[in-house]
């Protein structure tokens, strides 16, 4: 159910970026101002407001900490990581 879970976020998100975040997270804000300053659209879903979504993230991507991000631009989704591999991401021109 986790790999679904995250295709069906992927999918309605209508976005060029899906960034699952949390409350008070530094590095979620860091990202978010990242995509705004590169005129990068995302949607947003933070795990404070579902406990269970995080457990599927997790399932599906591996990644424990906040922000997970996936860019969307390719049809399919493809899983970046946190703040600093998005950095890394679109620093070499993705």
């Amino acid at each position: 159910m986790s790999e679904e879970s995250v295709l069906s976020d992927a999918a309605n998100a209508g976005t060029q970026f899906l960034l699952y975040t949390g409350n008070f997270c530094g590095y979620c804000t860091a990202a978010k101002r990242l995509l705004d300053g590169k005129s990068l659209t995302y949607t947003e879903l933070n795990f404070d407001a579902g406990e269970a979504k995080r457990g599927e993230v997790v399932a599906a991507t591996g990644h424990r900490t906040v922000p997970v991000v996936l860019d969307l631009r390719k049809g399919q989704p493809m899983f970046i990581g946190g703040f600093t591999e998005l950095q890394s991401y679109l620093s070499k021109g993705n």
